[in-house]
Formats: structure tokens, sequence, C-alpha cells
């Protein structure tokens, strides 16, 4: 009996135990559902995660004070706080840092500002960021409409404000121009002279439910003078970003005042750094789901080695009557193990559909693309074909080595 006719012998055995079978396919189907669909929703927020880190661009870093970021890969206990790196500090890098590049001075002033234009308001969600005018060269941001903040503006603090668009969308519900209106922000006007492009949200914040203040501005009336602020430096040439880093950190050293022998008191990092700190905290997701997945995967396999030996017990007749036919030991092993791995195979089917729309449905949700996981489906097919080798081995077994005669003589 070739293998076609032994697939047609499964489905025909299939159709005539089609309660047990759809059971065990929905338990196999469930097991790779959780398989695929994790793994896709976790590809997707990489993907995402990436996606939004890379508006940093690859050819920028920055400085930070240290001990401010997320916990260490393995949870180790938090890394030691250094002193704040003040505006003052951050301004004489950015005068004395001769390397191509432009260097950007930021500082987050407040995450729950509500934004007020006459009788219209915000929630109090809204982020307050503090800028200079290279920012938007070392963040990826455009304007929509306006213009962005000048030199001059950003040198005197002003009052003027640009705005994201989901704040534009919030305030100016009726679609007036927002371009030299005055909103209200912590109980003070600003003029708002621009509107950031939108750009979504990320897993940092959202660029369109935040507002742009000159860097001065947020310090002389959110932060204080003592307060920590970012420093990002985008180099013109990709090539020189090591190079750039290196003369980075002997400047930021020397205006720091460090000793030769003591340590970096700031923290340095590319623009992908945090991202791939992030994807690494992600990966036990992905260790997770594959521990879920298995574990499913180990229960749909008692369940569909119970259902072939019970398919054995009910078809012992019908194995009696194959063998006085002639069919050898070999294709009696043979025509179970392939029904064993054909009840696999469709419900692993079953189950990449589900979890690739279930995964997609997350991927939707957080703002990412579809996506096809090929790696993932490969591997569910393939954990389908072993799961049903491995569950239906004994069984074919069992049933090959049936005496035919006491086979015939069963009930």
């Amino acid at each position: 009996m070739n293998l076609l006719e032994n697939i047609r012998q499964a489905l025909r055995a299939i159709r005539a135990n089609l309660t047990r079978t759809i059971l065990t396919c929905l338990i196999i189907a469930f097991g790779i559902m959780a398989l695929v669909g994790i793994l896709t929703a976790v590809d997707s927020l990489k993907a995402s995660i990436y996606t939004n880190f890379s508006t940093l661009g690859s050819n920028t870093f920055s400085i930070r004070q240290s001990g401010q970021s997320m916990r260490r890969r393995g949870g180790g206990s938090d890394e030691k706080v250094s002193p704040p790196i003040v505006y003052d500090q951050a301004k004489l890098f950015k005068d004395r840092y001769t390397f191509p590049s432009k260097v950007s001075v930021t500082t987050m002033a407040t995450m729950i500002a509500t934004v007020k234009y006459n009788s219209e308001k915000t929630n109090p969600n809204i982020g307050v960021w503090g800028i200079d005018e290279n920012y938007l060269e070392a963040s990826g941001y455009e304007i929509a409409q306006g213009r962005f903040f000048t030199p001059n503006e950003i040198k005197e603090g002003t009052n003027e404000v640009v705005i994201g668009n989901d704040v534009l969308v919030k305030l100016f519900k009726n679609k007036s121009d927002p371009i030299n209106q005055f909103v209200s922000i912590k109980n003070m006007r600003y003029r708002v002279i621009g509107v950031m492009k939108t750009k979504g949200s990320s897993m940092v914040r959202s660029g369109d439910n935040t507002v742009y203040i000159p860097i001065l501005n947020a310090i002389r009336y959110y932060r204080g003078p003592n307060a920590s602020v970012g420093v990002s430096v985008t180099v013109d040439n990709i090539d020189q970003l090591n190079y750039a880093i290196d003369e980075g950190i002997g400047l930021f050293r020397s205006i720091r005042g460090l000793k030769l022998s003591e340590e970096n008191n700031f923290e340095m990092s590319k623009s992908d750094a945090i991202a791939n700190t992030v994807v690494d905290q992600i990966s036990y997701v992905t260790i997770a789901a594959t521990v879920i997945g298995v574990i499913t995967l180990f229960g749909a396999a008692i369940g569909l080695m119970n259902i072939m030996l019970v398919s054995v017990t009910e078809r012992t007749r019908e194995i009696g009557v194959s063998k006085a036919l002639g069919a050898t030991r070999k294709a009696v092993r043979t025509q179970f193990l392939v029904e064993a791995i054909v009840i696999c195979q469709i419900g692993g089917l079953l189950g990449i559909i589900f979890g690739i729309l279930a995964g997609n449905g997350v991927s939707l949700l957080i703002g990412g693309d579809f996506i096809i996981p090929w790696v993932w489906i490969i591997a569910g097919i393939v954990f389908c074909f072993i799961v049903g080798l491995v569950s239906g081995l004994y069984p074919a077994i069992k049933a090959s080595k049936l005496d035919p005669i006491e086979a015939l003589r069963y009930e």
C-alpha cells in the first residue's frame, strides 16, 4: 500500500470516528495556536520596537544620567544613580563638541499635563518635553503645519509650543487653524507655532499625545536648574559613529571633572541599545510561549495516543481481515502511523491559522504590521509531525503485532 493510499485510508478512519478526532485535533490546534499566536505577537512587538527606536537613527548616540534606565538583564539590582546631567553641562558639551554632527538637548517636563484651548481640554496625560533647535534631526520627527522653534526662541525660553497630532485633534475639533492660537499648559499661555507630523505610539511614549516647548522654558517652569537632561548626538557619517562616541565620552568626562582613575558617572548608548534591552526582556516571553505550547502539545500527544489505542481495539477485526488478505506488519504499522500524523497535521494547520489570526490581532492592537511567521509555521508543522509520529508509534506497533486468527475471532 503506497503513501497516498495510506492517507486515503487514514481520512476514511477519521470520518468514521469524527467526534473523537475533532476533539483531538482541537487539543493539538490550541497547542499550536498558543505557540504560533504568542510568538507571532512577540515577533510583531519586536518589529514595532525596532521601528520606533529606529526613528532616532542608526547614526545616533545619547548621553544620560546613569541608573535611570531599566533593570539589567537577569533581574539584578538597579545600577547606582549618578549625579544629574544639568543643563549647563549639556550646553557646554553642545558648544564644545566639534565632531561633524548635530547635538540636541532635551528634558521631560511632565507626563501628566492638561492642555486647554477655550472650552476644550485634554485628559491629564499629555507629555510635555523641553527641546532645542536640533531636536527634529535627532529624533526623526517632522513638522506637518506651521514651523519649528528658532534658535533665538530656544535661547530665550519663550512661551511657544509645538503640539502633537492627538492634541490637535482633541483641542481643535472644529478644524480651525491652530497656528498662532493660544493654549494653556499648567496655567500658562503658550502660542502654537507648529504641529508635529503624526508618528504613532511606541513603548516609550506617544509622539502624538505630546507637546514640545523650549528646553529653558521647561527647566524654568517645570524641572528646576538641577534637573537631569538628556543629550542626543546625530553623527553626519555613520561609519564614524564609534569615533564620535569615544570623543564624546572624553569630552563629557572632562566636563564632569572626572579623574583618569574614576569610572564614567553617566551613561552613553547607541540609539538601538534600549531597543535591544527591551527585546532581550521580551525573549523571556518567547521562552514562556514555547513552554506553554510544548506542554499543550504533550497533552495532545497523550490524547492522540489514547484515541489511536482505542482505534486499534475497535478495529481489531478489520486488522485481522487485512492481515488475512496479505497485509504485512509493516503495512499495518505504516497505516496507523500515517493516520496519527494526518490527525496531527489537520490540528496543526487549524492551530497555525488560529495562531496567525490571534497573533496579528494583537499586532494590530499595538499598531504593528500584519506578519506571516514562516519560521513558526514550519516549526509548527514539524512539531505536529513529531507528535503524530511519537504518539502513533506504540498503537501502530501494537496493531501490527496482532495475531490475524485471534483478530478475526474478535467480537
